[in-house]
């Protein structure tokens, strides 16, 4: 069974982003060993310098880092772009070799460096979505590529 890692900076404030993460988790039980890391995220003043963004970037960095099992994919709008059987395709690979991945959904203000080197980066979209609603569509991106690589109707 594969080992799905989700590591995502900041807590779900709102209960509905939490109940829907937690559908997903549900769904995901008998398909995935699905775990979600939430590590704290930095604080910054209400208008921060490029630099302060950058410094809490490099923060978070050196906390998501050793975190990273399998194969990595940090969420990030320059990533490739994928579709729902790209996904299940990824999820596919990750079963042969190593048998674990990391999806990676930065805060606000995204992924340092260092963290989008460590793997491949991938994008939802060419839009910008809220990082507390990327983290419920990763989820369900996920479920659904299982979906897709049982055959089920799921996926249409």
């Amino acid at each position: 069974m594969l080992n799905v890692r989700v590591i995502c900076l900041g807590k779900l404030q709102e209960p509905f982003w939490q109940a829907a993460v937690g559908e997903y988790q549900k769904r995901l039980g008998g398909l995935c060993r699905l775990e979600i890391l939430q590590l704290p995220e930095e604080k910054l003043p209400q208008n921060p310098s490029e630099a302060q963004i950058q410094g809490a970037l490099d923060r978070e960095a050196r906390l998501i880092l050793p975190k990273l099992k399998g194969a990595v994919y940090p969420l990030c709008i320059e990533g490739r772009q994928l579709d729902s059987p790209g996904m299940a395709d990824l999820l596919e690979k990750a079963m042969q070799s190593p048998g674990a991945v990391s999806f990676v959904v930065g805060s606000s203000h995204g992924l340092g460096e260092q963290v989008k080197a460590a793997g491949q980066g991938i994008s939802m979209s060419k839009m910008t979505f809220p990082h507390q609603l990327a983290r419920v569509m990763l989820c369900e991106q996920i479920y659904r590529g299982f979906q897709i690589l049982r055959g089920s109707p799921y996926h249409k």
